[in-house]
Parts: structure tokens; C-alpha cells; sequence
């Protein structure tokens, strides 16, 4: 009985198939898209800021209020994304080699490939020139901080020989704290202000004042403004209701600046796979439009 020779699967090849003389991906092609989402980015985005600017106005209650402009800026920002890689990708996907003899999922990949690639210089260029941007900006803030700090540095080195030291002036008013506060007439009311804001970001940084710190302050307020004891006890009191409640509100507005940032991040990165989707689309629209008229 004669026995039939099959061929291992790596020894199979496919007939009337060559490789390829060169690389699929169209270069002109992707350059060409990328250039026009960015340059239509560019358009969209100083459009949007004479928009924004158009809506603003110095006078009270007129002009869009801040929540609006922020929601609408975030909106064309989505907006200008999705328009911006839809025209790079379709450029791309019309402008592209024609594939002759390749089948037609493949052309359909390749050319969502492109879109892709396409989105992605466009997204690589922007971020380049948003960076150029900052490090410009951030290095004239530090020449403008550097300038000022400088004549700072100086007032300070004068003042105080032993910068960075451990010690705090606080301990230091402490060491010198008498049993009575002097309020005679000729202390500087300076110094009397800078040890009561001393002590009062102590107790603010500890949560509470301390007994002693308590007392001093009042009994300093006291000698001071000409006020009883116990109205200046409740003074201080209520100065240290203030500072808690100011605290609590900046640590309020921070959270919200936190989870308002992330909660943008997050969409931003949603709407950038968005924009890569709709510029893989156009592509492959460009694609089909350009081999249904060759």
C-alpha cells in the first residue's frame, strides 16, 4: 500500500507569493496627515482662544462665568482633537501608495495602521511644542525668581549668618519669655506681632494652642490693645477659630484641585484613544475612497 508524503506546516509555502520589494507603510503619506492635524490643531486651538478671550469681560456680572469657560474650553479641546485626527487620518488614507493585488483585510488594516501612526507623530509633534512652551515659560519665571531671590539672599545673609539652622524662632521666643509680657511703649509693636504669628502658626501646625501659648498670647493681647484678660482670652480664641477654619478650607480646595485634575487626566487620555479610533477610521475611509477612484 502506497503512503502518502504531507508536508510539515513550516515546510508549506503559498503559491505565486514574492516578498515584498519594499515597506508597506507610506512615510509621505503619514508625514503629510501629521501635518495637517497639527497645523488644523494650531488653527482650532487660536480660534478657541479668541472665542474664549471674546467671551470674558472685565466688567462684573457680565461676560460667561469661569465654570462656563473652563467647561467650554475642555469641550473645543475634545473637539479640536477629534477634528484634527479625523483630517490627518482621511489625508493619510487618500494620499497613500496604492496596494495592487493585496487583499482586502489586509489594505483595511494597513490602512488603519497609518491612521494610527498618523495621530500618533501629530500627538508626539504637539506635545514637543507644548513642551517647548512650558520650559520657555518656566525659565523665564525662574530668571524673574533667581533676580528676586538674589537681593532676598542678601538682605538675609546680612540679617542672619547662620542660614539653614535648626533652630526655630520660636524656641528662641520661648527662651526669653519673661512671667509678664513687656508692653511698655517703647517695644516695637513688630516684634510683639511677629511673636503672637509665631505662636499662633505653632498652635496651627500642632492643631491646638497649649495652655502656656494660650495665656502668653492673651496676656501679650491683653497688655497691648488695654483689654481685659478674659476678653482677650476670647479673642485669641476666636483668632484660632479662624486660622483652623481657613486651613480646612485650603485643604478643601486642594482635594477639589486634585480630584478635578485627575478626573481631566483620565478624560484627556480617553479622548486622545478617541481621537487615535477616529483617525484609524478616517483612514480607512481615505483608503477605500482612494482605490474606489483610482
Amino acid at each position: 500500500m502506497e503512503r502518502t508524503y504531507i508536508p510539515d506546516a513550516t515546510q508549506v509555502l503559498v503559491a505565486g507569493t514574492t516578498e515584498a520589494t519594499k515597506s508597506a507603510v507610506s512615510w509621505a503619506a503619514i508625514l503629510a496627515g501629521a501635518a495637517a492635524a497639527v497645523a488644523a490643531t494650531l488653527i482650532l486651538l487660536t480660534l478657541g482662544s479668541g472665542l474664549g478671550f471674546a467671551s470674558v469681560s472685565p466688567w462684573s456680572n457680565s461676560g460667561a462665568s469661569a465654570a462656563a469657560i473652563g467647561a467650554t474650553a475642555a469641550i473645543w479641546f475634545i473637539i479640536v482633537q477629534w477634528l484634527s485626527a479625523a483630517l490627518g487620518g482621511y489625508l493619510t488614507g487618500r494620499l497613500r501608495t496604492r496596494w495592487v493585488g493585496t487583499h482586502v483585510h489586509e489594505v483595511f488594516f494597513r490602512d488603519t495602521t497609518h491612521g494610527f501612526v498618523t495621530w500618533a507623530v501629530a500627538t508626539i509633534v504637539l506635545a514637543i511644542i507644548v513642551a517647548g512652551a512650558a520650559f520657555a515659560t518656566a525659565g523665564a519665571g525662574v530668571r524673574a525668581a533667581a533676580a528676586i531671590g538674589s537681593g532676598a539672599a542678601r538682605g538675609a545673609a546680612a540679617s542672619a549668618s547662620q542660614a539653614g539652622s535648626p533652630v526655630d524662632a520660636y524656641d528662641v521666643d520661648t527662651l526669653f519669655r519673661s512671667a509678664q509680657p513687656d508692653t511698655s511703649p517703647t517695644t516695637s509693636a513688630s516684634d510683639g506681632h511677629g511673636e503672637a504669628t509665631r505662636i499662633l502658626a505653632r498652635g496651627l501646625s500642632a492643631g491646638d494652642l497649649s495652655p502656656a501659648d494660650r495665656t502668653y498670647l492673651a496676656q501679650l493681647v491683653a497688655g497691648r490693645t488695654g483689654i481685659s484678660q478674659d476678653e482677650a482670652q476670647k479673642r485669641v480664641d476666636d483668632a484660632m477659630t479662624q486660622l483652623k477654619a481657613a486651613e480646612v478650607k485650603a485643604r478643601q480646595a486642594a482635594d477639589t484641585a486634585r480630584k478635578a485634575a485627575a478626573k481631566a487626566a483620565i478624560l484627556s487620555a480617553l479622548a486622545m484613544l478617541i481621537g487615535a479610533f477616529i483617525a484609524c477610521a478616517a483612514a480607512a475611509l481615505g483608503g477605500y475612497e482612494r482605490d474606489l477612484h483610482p
